[in-house]
């Protein structure tokens, strides 16, 4: 049974990292028509709709209601759908044809930010194969970060306030990823929807004074239209498919080892790029075997622990005092 909820889980996962792989060369060409924080309240505003006609269907007006964790859902639906996705394109966009690999590639530190996270507001200490596992795919993501080239450390330093962005932007994503945590009690997609709506409030609030302060121009119908099977896609695979096959294999997984599969991301943008006429390097094709080769490792000690703990559950309930 742990075993089919490993492969399910890590099945998700991988479905949402490489959706959002997809999502950065697509979001490039669609942001030289619209404005980024335009562009990422439309998306999820539609999304959240969609959402809330399938949360309706499925479980009723009584599943909108808060219960008190109005704050909570607030919170975490500002860190995604906000902070998130307004920060990381603004970043791509502010970075030019870069961008696109460079918010792709960002995405690689969500494992290493989700584990500092839990080491600073939980006190516990991470395990060991977690570590290590995050230890060689960041080795892989660097190897095709970098192409081998020190000079990409250079472009970094030019690009310093659009990479500070993206990267507010992951911090922004981890958080909301472990947040679901708190409302295992409730579906994956009352969650989701709660968030994406509430989220998605918050971008209005920041569009529309932003409009209203002439700080950002209004898309004409024009415009929106120009971008319209972008925007078809980044709402219904990135947007859509991804949110929840992600919000479900991490609740399946656990935020540690389900974030891990966010090294997909980069992988999946070099295919696409590849497909495009780009050269794929020696270094960014190791890079990559290092990086599939620290999921599969994860997800082994993964299992092992599970079954060992499996095995010691029948032993640890024996050696219970019995009642008298």
């Amino acid at each position: 049974m742990l075993t089919k909820q490993i492969v399910i889980g890590s099945l998700l996962c991988l479905i949402a990292s490489m959706s959002w792989g997809a999502m950065f060369p697509v979001a490039h060409l669609a942001l030289q028509q619209i404005d980024p924080f335009y562009f990422s309240f439309i998306r999820y505003l539609i999304v959240g709709i969609i959402l809330s006609v399938l949360l309706w269907i499925k479980e009723g007006r009584s599943s909108f209601r808060l219960e008190g964790k109005g704050k909570a859902l607030l919170f975490y639906g500002t860190m995604a759908f906000t902070v998130y996705n307004m920060s990381v394109f603004l970043g791509q966009h502010l970075m030019g044809e870069s961008g696109t690999i460079a918010a792709s590639i960002m995405e690689v530190l969500m494992p290493m930010i989700s584990i500092m996270i839990l080491w600073i507001t939980k006190k516990t200490a991470p395990k060991k194969y977690i570590l290590t596992s995050v230890a060689i795919a960041l080795a892989g993501a660097l190897l095709v970060i970098t192409n081998g080239k020190v000079a990409f450390f250079t472009m970094a330093g030019q690009h310093l306030f659009p990479l500070l962005l993206i990267f507010i932007g992951v911090v922004g994503w981890v958080i909301y990823s472990m947040g679901g945590s708190r409302f295992r009690e409730w579906s994956i997609l009352r969650y989701s929807t709660l968030t994406c709506l509430l989220g998605s409030a918050v971008s209005f609030v920041i569009v529309a004074l932003a409009s209203a302060f002439q700080l950002l121009p209004v898309p004409t119908w024009h415009t929106i239209l120009s971008i319209k099977y972008e925007m078809s896609f980044m709402i219904l695979l990135p947007g859509l498919a991804a949110l929840l096959s992600w919000n479900l294999g991490i609740k399946l997984l656990s935020p540690l080892n389900g974030i891990l599969f966010i090294n997909f991301v980069p992988i999946t943008t070099f295919i696409i790029m590849a497909f495009q006429g780009y050269h794929i390097s020696n270094y960014e094709f190791f890079g990559t075997l290092l990086i599939i080769f620290a999921l599969i490792r994860n997800n082994a000690y993964q299992r092992k622990v599970n079954l060992q703990n499996q095995h010691l559950k029948p032993y640890s309930a024996a050696l219970e005092p019995k009642p008298q």
